[in-house]
């Protein structure tokens, strides 16, 4: 193939022949053509030394792709290379770039036709500046600036690479630039502000025009702001705003400025940028206009204009134009824009419209009573002085008016109109949508504050439309219930409870006079969600809480699924927050209610799906659990337990009988549901659930047994494809379930020694011993966390059982998760939370294991922080912390750390370095913050090496860790200089004890390095980590 003559790089290329072979890859090609000079192409990338002949290939070629592929090649060495690269080469290639650009820009003609082709020579340019500016290429600025002045052609192509200038230092090579590069763009920046200055004022070319409002656009936000507020440049920016072919660049400009914190010098000049932008808002949108209409009949460009509008608004602080009187018009006229902007039918407007009101009216409700101007009166001349919540109230009340019109649906609402128009249950969260609601929700409760008379009296009146059907539809009566449930706690008792009475009557008897299935489901999910809100008042007002609760026992037996969900889970928050009032005897009856639910039980959940009755049950336990008498809970308990009781004994019967019933199907799903109700109340009753689980506990391990034995002979003969038959997957949902309820159980019994006596060991025998009988495939991840809980729950307690759990859990365990990073991802995470416990709760167990034992612990931690996957490598580097901690308090702590901290900290630094863990760099951080603390901790006592291995003596550790850290350095980042790596690792030592600027330190030795120069290093600026995860807090556990 005439093709390969390509390889040869000790002769200038055959341009002719690389063009026929970029062509046969993109176009004209077969298969078979396309796949051999595709490995042609990619020998040619790989080749260290094919960029040597760009140059030839670019003066030479006719083909686009061509070119394409030999800056695709400069660019790889560019990013990787660069620094290796002799300086002759260097600033050959530098100028070359230029001259290429500043060739093909200075004609019109050219400029237009290779357009594509220059914006990928501009990027290249500017990646060449990320290393060679400002330290080797200081006059970049000045020259570009003087090239732009030269010719109007080649001053637009200036913009676009100044433009990119900034988006690379500022906001995509956050991780590549270090700090003392930025502060010299923004040195420089007096330059390029008058070039943009100059374009403004004197071009007549709206391509040049855009491009310097586009570039000024990225450098707005960092530039300091003498340049914008002491210079013409506002004054030009306000001139295009008029123009329509400018008016999207410029309000992103002047958006950029608004948000700007200004000092207070400068806040005359930003009321006065309002003020004009007010001026010709008002020409370009008639104050009359119908917005929303005007929106939807926009263009595109018209749209984005009137958001960009939108968003400047926003961005500016307003108590800046509550300062004097004569802004205060305008201030309100843009409110009024903004209510108006909010109906407008686009999501994304008015997500950003409810940002902003959300911002406001918190700054309202928290400034307390800051006095602000108001326009004068008629019959007054001067202006009076008032509060914001007076001089906006006009605003306030329309907005109030737009919150609740518009709503948000809230998560509690689980029935939804789909395409078709029909209600059905909701199958799956819409997160924006929650978020939405929480926004709006958080402002209708200010507003409220503001004037709760006001919003009661807009709901009772959307309401009374809604009865009537004057504005009846679905939508309507949804948003303004969201909205009346989404007030709750913002109005006085007393007001609350008599604007909730109106309320309850109004819908029940709306309830009671519809027609239509559909209609009836939409109310009643309104009705449930308003008063599955309004605990407050339904403590207090007992009777309408047994109309609410029996409504919702009425609902339990409606035919839509979605209904019946909404029923469950609005009682179950009904009796987790009002639970005391079921247990008290209330007037004129016998007994307290709970005991009237108890006895009504099997009529009320007779038409529920299994998990709705669980739901149900649940509810009633968390009523149990309030009630003081500890028999009383018993007899609770036992009464509500009756009926899945009364169908375990039968199964139990019956298998003692036939023990293969159990493996008939719908037996299997009985006992599934049984184990899944006893697991919700035993998370509701908590200690008291010991008398119900006693009862079952040894027939459920002896099932559990079985079960186990059916799954694992089942894929040991069939193998993994086993686990996808249904009654397998059956078997194992038992089995999961049992170890839930169990884990469950214990969770809520923390420390009780009866417990630990007679429930842990019957655990051990037949749980933990069935997992190391168990085939791979068949083993639970749940038994790990069963026996994480069981440690952390009686920690020292469990140290004598710890050699037995590693016996029969760790080494096949450890065998599954270690052939591969993707099998089992369950178990992986899981193993390494239970060695975490046992490292925390019951050290004293790993110091007797033997040294292959412990090797095997610190090899499947090393392991554990190699991970790709987050959390499993986060859950390794701390367990790596706290085995550090404990093992440098213990008495074997010169043995460990002489055996395992260079293996550690080679291990760190190959995560640190391997640009597949970022996200985890601070944990690595802290590691290698520890291991540098270590050594002057006073905890070593003996050499960390080996005299008859190490032929050089050191004087103490600290001298041998640095040396052997610097060395393992210099040969893993050969681009890097050894001086330059030993001032590092100087850096690690000296500032070990001060966390910033030891993070601070290995950031910029990593952006230094080769393997992070291109990357996306924005997990290397992660702030502090939370506070549940504290490193120090966590290590001394």
């Amino acid at each position: 193939m005439a093709a390969e003559r390509l390889r040869d790089l000790s002769k200038p290329m055959d341009v002719a022949l690389l063009d026929s072979t970029v062509d046969v890859f993109y176009a004209t090609g077969s298969k078979e053509e396309r796949a051999a000079a595709d490995n042609i192409l990619r020998d040619l990338k790989a080749n260290p030394d094919t960029w040597l002949q760009v140059t030839h290939i670019l003066q030479n070629t006719r083909s686009t792709h061509t070119k394409y592929f030999a800056l695709q090649v400069l660019e790889g060495v560019i990013k990787y290379r660069w620094k290796a690269l002799p300086v002759v080469q260097r600033d050959g290639m530098k100028i070359y770039i230029s001259d290429v650009i500043v060739e093909l820009s200075k004609n019109e003609a050219s400029f237009r036709s290779e357009r594509l082709y220059i914006n990928k020579l501009n990027l290249i340019l500017v990646q060449i500046l990320k290393h060679e500016w400002p330290a080797n290429w200081r006059s970049f600025i000045p020259d570009l600036v003087n090239a732009a002045k030269t010719s109007e052609s080649i001053c637009e192509n200036s913009m676009a690479i100044l433009k990119l200038l900034s988006e690379e230092i500022f906001n995509f090579s956050r991780g590549e630039m270090i700090q003392r590069k930025i502060n010299d763009l923004k040195d420089e920046f007096k330059l390029i502000h008058e070039l943009c200055l100059y374009v403004l004022s004197a071009s007549k070319r709206p391509a040049l025009i855009r491009a310097t409002l586009s570039a000024l656009h990225a450098y707005l936000s960092w530039i300091p702001l003498s340049y914008i507020f002491q210079s013409p440049l506002m004054e030009n920016l306000l001139k295009f705003f008029p123009v329509p072919a400018y008016r999207d660049l410029t309000l992103q400009c002047l958006s950029k400025v608004a948000a700007l914190k200004y000092e207070e010098h400068y806040r005359n000049q930003v009321v006065q940028m309002y003020m004009i932008f007010m001026k010709h808002l008002e020409g370009m949108l008639p104050f009359n206009i119908n917005i929303p209409e005007a929106y939807s009949a926009g263009s595109t460009e018209e749209q984005a204009s009137l958001l960009r509008a939108n968003i400047l608004y926003f961005t500016l602080h307003i108590n800046i134009l509550e300062t004097t009187s004569e802004t205060i018009p305008f201030l309100l006229a843009g409110l009024e824009y903004l209510i108006k902007i909010s109906y407008v039918d686009d999501t994304e407007v008015f997500k950003v419209c409810c940002d902003y009101w959300h911002l406001l009216v918190s700054e309202l409700f928290t400034s307390g009573q800051r006095m602000v101007f108001h326009p004068p009166t008629v019959g007054s001349i001067e202006p009076e002085i008032t509060t914001p919540k007076i001089l906006y109230s006009d605003q306030l009340s329309k907005l109030r008016g737009l919150m609740i019109t518009r709503m948000a649906k809230p998560e509690e609402v689980l029935i939804v109109e789909d395409e078709n128009g029909n209600i059905v249950r909701e199958t799956m969260k819409d997160s924006d949508v929650l978020l939405q609601y929480k926004i709006m929700r958080e402002t209708l409760i200010f507003l409220t504050h503001f004037d709760h008379d006001d919003t009661e009296r807009q709901m009772l009146s959307k309401l009374s439309k809604q009865i009537n059907k004057e504005e009846w539809t679905w939508n309507n009566l949804n948003t303004l219930c969201w909205a009346i449930g989404s007030i709750s706690g913002s109005m006085d008792v007393a007001n609350e409870d008599r604007f909730l009475v109106k309320v309850i009557r109004a819908l029940l008897s709306f309830s009671g006079i519809m027609k239509g299935n559909d209609n009836k489901d939409v109310i009643a999910s309104n009705i449930m969600y308003v008063f599955g809100q309004y605990p407050r008042f339904l403590k207090g007002n007992w009777q309408y809480m047994m109309v609410i609760v029996k409504k919702l026992f009425d609902f339990m037996h409606s035919t839509q699924p979605g209904v019946k969900d909404m029923a469950c889970d609005t009682f179950l928050k009904i009796a987790q927050q009002c639970k005391h009032i079921f247990l008290v005897v209330q007037v004129g009856k016998q007994e307290p209610f709970v005991s009237e639910l108890l006895e009504s039980l099997t009529t009320t959940i007779r038409h529920l799906e299994p998990h709705q009755i669980q739901t149900f049950y649940e509810s009633v336990a968390c009523i149990i659990q309030a009630e003081s008498n500890p028999q009383k809970i018993g007899e609770y308990i036992e009464r509500l337990m009756a009926l899945p009781n009364q169908r375990w004994a039968e199964i139990i019967v019956e298998a003692r009988q036939n023990v293969d019933s159990l493996i008939d199907p719908d037996v299997i799903h009985d006992v599934l549901t049984i184990l899944q109700t006893n697991t919700r109340v035993s998370a509701s009753v908590g200690k008291y659930f010991l008398s119900q689980i006693s009862l079952i506990f040894l027939n459920t391990l002896n099932i559990y047994k079985m079960y186990s034995e059916l799954v694992s002979s089942s894929i040991g003969d069939s193998g993994p494809c086993a686990s996808r038959i249904s009654v397998i997957k059956l078997l194992r949902s038992v089995k999961r379930e049992i170890l839930n309820l169990i884990k469950t159980f214990l969770d809520k019994n923390e420390k009780n020694p009866y417990i630990g006596k007679h429930f842990v060991p019957p655990i051990m025998n037949i749980i933990l011993a069935d997992y190391a009988r168990n085939v791979p495939d068949a083993r639970e991840s749940e038994v790990l966390s069963l026996f994480e809980t069981i440690i952390n729950q009686y920690k020292f307690a469990m140290q004598d059982d710890v050699p037995r759990i590693f016996e029969s859990v760790f080494h096949c365990t450890l065998e599954m998760i270690t052939k591969n990073f993707e099998d089992y991802p369950e178990h992986r995470l899981k193993f390494f939370l239970l060695l975490r416990a046992i490292a925390t709760s019951c050290f004293r167990a790993l110091l007797q294991l033997s040294s292959e034992q412990l090797k095997l612990v610190m090899d499947s931690v090393i392991w554990a922080f190699r991970h790709t996957e987050r959390n499993i490598a986060e859950t390794g580097l701390k367990l790596l912390l706290v085995l550090l901690k404990k093992f440098q308090k213990s008495a074997f702590s010169n043995q460990f750390y002489r055996t395992y901290f260079m293996q550690i900290e080679q291990e760190i630094i190959a995560v640190l370095t391997d640009t597949f863990h970022k996200p985890e760099f601070y944990w690595h951080v802290f590691v290698l913050q520890r291991l540098f603390q270590l050594v002057e901790s006073g905890a070593l006592t003996e050499p960390l090496w080996d005299a008859s291995t190490v032929p050089q003596q050191y004087p103490n550790n600290a001298a041998f860790v640095c040396a052997h850290t610097t060395n393992l350095l210099s040969s893993s980042f050969p681009n890097i200089s050894v001086p330059e790596v030993t001032e590092f690792v100087k850096g690690l030592y000296e500032l070990r004890d001060h966390p910033v600027p030891f993070k601070n330190n290995v950031r910029d030795f990593l952006i230094r390095s080769k393997e992070f120069s291109a990357q996306d290093n924005k997990d290397l600026y992660a702030g502090p980590i939370a506070s549940d995860e504290n490193p120090d807090e966590m290590s001394d556990s």
